[in-house]
């Protein structure tokens, strides 16, 4: 019997990714941010004129309150249950140091182009945009993600997308486990995201999201190709 389910999952693989199709997976697109205000990088963890210092693993960071204020609702919720004084230390218990870092650097110089990210790093570093709700930061670690997804690590990265909420990632995932399947079907750690009920992601829901997918993919293709061109 287990021989035959296998059989049977290994043919209804190949009916799914030739349902997805050979095109590309919808690409993820950065998020063009409104810099409402900026310091000079100078300033990044100077204490120079500083207003507010952050305690992060122990560790003080320097920052101003000018520019913190407008970037997020949740710094601006951080800081407003602070008074304004020089003394003014806000400790952060959830963030790493150098992710942390990260986070003001992408702010204190208006964008991600600067920001040098390990590959052991990102998953943090996604954690952290989506928790101080940056959310062209979170857009611009998902899209490193996607771009970086391959058979041993897309399950991972689809569990911690899930995880964080961030729909846009895990759609990504789940296109490309359709245009994989018959590839990712002798995968266990895909197998156990499947079958595994127990696991992060019940496999009833995810085989749900896999056919919303599937489903919005051949209308996507379908509409397309009524009018001459496939997206």
């Amino acid at each position: 019997m287990l021989i035959i389910n296998e059989v049977i999952s290994q043919q209804l693989s190949v009916i799914f990714t030739h349902c997805y199709g050979p095109y590309p997976i919808p690409k993820l697109v950065e998020i063009k941010r409104k810099q409402t205000s900026r310091l000079d990088p100078h300033f990044l963890n100077n204490k120079e004129m500083s207003d507010v210092t952050f305690l992060v693993e122990g560790r003080p960071f320097y920052a101003h309150r000018v520019l913190l204020f407008t970037a997020s609702p949740r710094f601006k919720a951080l800081l407003s249950s602070k008074p304004s004084s020089d003394s003014t230390c806000i400790e952060i218990n959830y963030v790493k140091y150098p992710i942390f870092q990260l986070v003001m650097q992408y702010l204190y110089y208006g964008g991600a182009e600067s920001l040098l990210i390990k590959n052991n790093e990102i998953m943090e570093l996604l954690s952290a945009a989506k928790f101080f709700q940056l959310e062209a930061l979170q857009r611009h670690c998902e899209i490193i993600c996607a771009k970086s997804i391959n058979t041993e690590n897309c399950v991972d990265i689809y569990n911690h997308a899930k995880f964080l909420g961030v729909t846009e990632l895990s759609a990504y995932c789940e296109g490309y486990f359709l245009k994989n399947m018959m590839v990712l079907i002798e995968n266990e750690a895909f197998k156990q995201l499947l079958y595994d009920k127990n696991g992060e992601t019940s496999g009833q829901n995810v085989l749900e999201d896999l056919q919303r997918t599937l489903a919005t993919r051949i209308q996507s293709i379908h509409l397309s190709s009524s009018k001459g061109s496939i997206v």
